[in-house]
């Protein structure tokens, strides 16, 4: 009998703030669904919500020898605001630290948002999708690419705006790009600033599936169905994939502090376009 319910598996009494977890029994699926505030995008208190169920929803599937009472078999990322997935980095905390010049901040901002991508990436007995629906741009659209799988709406769009305001998506875009469509296609994509449709990032290979807009929880459902009963042979072969083209949090780290370089360099030119973009995230929310 399948059980689909608002709860942690991990605590049925934890409550956040920012992200709703959803669990599913029949085939082992928790949801963790976005809802970021003031704007839809990556402000601290979400990513640190998203991190504490990733990590420790892993530590409790990592004895092989224990079968946890609601076990996660697939997570997924997802978002409740509508015709949102996530619009990426938190602009107004970015133009702030960047005009400070508060280095430090911008560093632990950016690591912060590595931890939570490589965790998903790096899930080993457990299967990572994201769910994109609407806009996925800049982080959102890293975010969605650090899963094992990425499903995806018709109707929907993600891309990488940064070069708009002179800079580059520090947080994976290139790494986890590149893993997919090769490094020159990687190059390109980011320096176009280009935002493209899902069903063009379906026909170039960075949407594993595409689905009718307004079914995507159904088809990844049908997804998980089809492909649950040789999950084991799937995720091996993830894992081989992995191996043959590694990535390590390293690589991850390392480019952040490019990106960390990069964003004090700006001009007040830039952080006027960046405020603008803050000012187009705001009118994205559900009021």
């Amino acid at each position: 009998m399948n059980t689909s319910v608002d709860f942690n598996p991990l605590d049925t009494v934890t409550s956040f703030e920012q992200v709703r977890v959803h669990y599913e029994s029949e085939f082992g699926i928790t949801w963790l669904f976005m809802q970021p505030s003031p704007r839809p995008c990556f402000n601290q208190i979400c990513m640190n919500e998203l991190l504490v169920n990733q990590t420790q929803i892993e530590a409790l599937h990592a004895d092989p020898g224990h079968r946890p009472q609601y076990p996660t078999n697939y997570l997924v990322l997802a978002s409740d605001v509508e015709g949102v997935f996530n619009l990426g980095g938190d602009l107004e905390t970015f133009r702030k630290m960047i005009a400070n010049k508060e280095r430090s901040k911008l560093q632990n901002y950016a690591h912060l948002c590595i931890e939570n991508l490589w965790t998903f990436y790096n899930l080993q007995t457990i299967t990572s999708i994201s769910l994109v629906r609407g806009q996925a741009l800049g982080g959102g659209f890293e975010a969605a690419l650090s899963a094992h799988v990425l499903i995806a709406e018709k109707g929907g769009v993600a891309g990488f705006p940064e070069v708009m305001f002179n800079l580059f998506p520090g947080m994976g875009a290139i790494s986890f790009l590149s893993r997919r469509i090769g490094l020159s296609a990687a190059e390109k994509m980011v320096r176009s600033g280009k935002i493209y449709t899902t069903e063009e990032l379906f026909d170039m290979g960075i949407v594993d599936v595409l689905a009718e807009e307004g079914q995507g929880e159904q088809a990844l459902r049908d997804w998980v169905k089809k492909t649950h009963k040789s999950l084991n042979s799937f995720q091996t072969i993830q894992k081989a994939k992995q191996r043959v083209n590694p990535l390590t949090k390293q690589e991850l780290l390392d480019i952040t502090e490019i990106w960390v370089d990069a964003a004090l360099r700006l001009t007040d030119r830039n952080l006027n376009i960046m405020e603008r973009l803050v000012l187009a995230q705001d009118r994205k929310m559900v009021s």
